[in-house]
């Protein structure tokens, strides 16, 4: 796994430091100085490939203007077989560095040598990690918020396992409780509708008003009629809510899977309180002096939690007081534990049952307040949350077409699903457009996700792939084939254009990391394109077909390195990465 990136900086670095060495041995920089800097990559190429700033943290330490210590580290610096061809000084007492072909050769290798693995690390190799996402309620179609965290979660899973760590994806099946309650009345509601009558039958005024609901009653009285008119209401209730959730679900898990998510588990809530772990759990914060009684109901002392992991965390009593803390109920007057009390137990299934280094949760920005207390709770059980919890919460979606809002489907009339959605623009699309960084509102732009021109960002980066495929089809049929590594001279590829686009195909292994690191896997979506940029530049600017055998060998190869980049980072992102378009 060779980043090109990394083992530039830690040269140069070393370059640098090794010639602080030798000055100080030879006596024109004092000894015994420990400076601490990296080697960054300019903004501007004007200022070399890479720069450190060495002299000016050092200029202290020296007693010496940062200028005249690079000045001496220069005299002392030994560039011959390392891959830079020169180092010079720049403003205040930088050091930049310019890269010669035995680095762009390096990247060519490494893009050949590991293929499909390139851009890969070991850097979360042994962290075992849980990535829960989209978590529906089974009681109605999924919606646009869903649609956006399911390809999130997906892609950060896809991430984190480019990353080395062992990943298990998870949707939490939320079939107990008050929403599964209502969802049980609503279709009683519906059914007798039928038997009897609207007007002879009231729906629940907190009722779940969608017209799914109505399909589902109907389908039910179609499949067994009358049947149950004249049981008791739990028996018919219940009876009513399993028939929906075995509808719902393979519905949601069908969608999804046309979406291209697939999960290692569906979770059901059910199962916690069928054995007693929630029950469990609650008996677990009590024993440890979190809970008390008021009113009935059990509480969980949320406030004392957070407070405490606030002083811990260092926070002053003015911070703490801005929180508004309040406490939770666990257990209601009625014995029913509530939805949170759940949660917690899940939570603790997930660190002490199942052994999770870490569990990241993508969540809608309205969960925002639920994030601290849940970490607290887990705090509270001593399973570290606020080191081993994460939650990214991620923010509304916008449907606009022709510049309007969208909110009802055109085929149903009802508020868009995510199977309206994938009925109207393709997946690739979706999954492209519904990637971008969490914690900004998206605008989800109907019109451009269909268009085929290099305005849509998908369309762009899919046709440079299926771009080189063509070149490279057209070539063999000519007799030309993509050489092997040995056979490609890198040292000919020295255009301004052929070097961006090999700067550019190092940088997939930086992009990685940072998606990994920030939670973002919108980092992908912007490296790719800017590599398909790169390479409709370079192909633009430098001939292939015609170019004698060497030069035209060098940049076939630079160009198929391209496309096996490329279709890293679309297969990464769940896009496909077509050969032909």
């Amino acid at each position: 796994m060779v980043n090109m990136i990394q083992k530039a900086k830690d040269q140069a670095l070393a370059l640098t430091e090794g010639a602080y060495r030798a000055a100080a041995e030879a006596g024109s920089l004092p000894a015994g100085v420990a400076v601490r800097c990296g080697v960054e990559i300019p903004k501007d190429p004007a200022n070399g490939d890479y720069t450190t700033t060495f002299a000016l943290a050092a200029a202290k330490a020296m007693k010496k203007n940062p200028r005249e210590i690079a000045g001496i580290l220069m005299e002392n610096m030994h560039l011959e077989g390392s891959y830079f061809t020169s180092v010079e000084i720049a403003g205040a007492g930088f050091l930049n560095f310019r890269l010669g072909g035995g680095w762009y050769a390096g990247v060519l290798a490494a893009i050949d040598g590991e293929g499909p693995a390139y851009g890969r690390s070991d850097a979360l190799r042994g962290q075992k990690i849980m990535v829960e996402f989209v978590s529906a309620n089974p009681t109605g179609p999924m919606h646009m918020g869903n649609a956006r965290g399911g390809v999130l979660g997906d892609t950060l899973a896809a991430v984190l396992e480019a990353a080395g760590a062992d990943v298990w994806r998870e949707f939490y099946v939320n079939d107990a409780g008050n929403q599964i309650e209502k969802f049980a009345a609503s279709l009683e509601a519906r059914y007798l509708q039928i038997l009897l009558g609207e007007d002879a039958v009231e729906f629940p005024a907190d009722g779940y008003q969608g017209g799914d609901i109505k399909e589902l009653a109907q389908q039910f009285y179609e499949e067994h009629g009358g049947s149950l008119r004249d049981v008791s209401q739990e028996e018919r209730r219940a009876a009513l809510a399993s028939f929906g959730l075995k509808i719902n679900i393979p519905k949601m898990q069908s969608d999804l899977k046309r979406y291209k998510i697939e999960y290692d588990q569906w979770f059901f809530e059910s199962s916690l309180h069928e054995r007693g772990y929630v029950a469990d759990t609650v008996e677990q914060l009590t024993s440890r002096g979190y809970t008390y009684e008021q009113d009935g109901a059990l509480w969980l002392a949320t406030s004392r939690i957070l407070e405490e992991s606030c002083r811990r965390a260092g926070k002053s009593e003015k911070d703490i007081a801005k929180l508004d803390l309040k406490d939770d109920v666990l257990r209601r007057a009625n014995g029913f534990y509530t939805y949170f009390a759940a949660d917690i137990a899940y939570h603790r299934n997930k660190f002490e049952e199942r052994g999770f280094d870490r569990v990241i949760n993508i969540w809608g920005a309205d969960h925002h307040g639920h994030v601290a207390r849940l970490k607290g709770a887990m705090d509270a059980l001593g399973l570290d949350g606020a080191g081993r919890l994460d939650i990214v919460l991620m923010q509304l979606v916008k449907l606009l077409r022709d510049g309007e809002v969208v909110r009802m489907s055109k085929r149903t009339g009802k508020a868009i699903s995510l199977g309206d959605l994938l009925d109207e623009v393709p997946v690739d699309a979706a999954r492209w457009f519904f990637n971008a960084k969490p914690d900004t509102q998206m605008d989800f732009d109907l019109g451009l996700a269909v268009r085929e021109d290099s305005e849509n960002p998908i369309y762009y980066v899919e046709y440079a792939h299926a771009r080189i495929c063509s070149l490279l089809r057209n070539l063999e049929g000519e007799g030309y084939r993509v050489p092997a590594i040995e056979d490609a001279d890198a040292e000919l590829l020295s255009s301004e254009t052929e070097t961006a686009l090999l700067k550019q195909l190092s940088l997939f292994c930086e992009a990685l990391r940072l998606a990994a690191r920030d939670y973002d896997p919108s980092h992908i979506n912007r490296y790719l394109v800017e590599l398909a940029g790169c390479f409709h530049r370079f192909y633009t600017a430098c001939r292939i077909k015609g170019e004698e055998d060497r030069l035209l060998a060098a940049r076939l190869k630079l160009a198929d390195a391209a496309r096996s980049v490329l279709k890293n980072g679309l297969l990464l992102l769940g896009v496909d990465a077509p050969e032909r378009m």
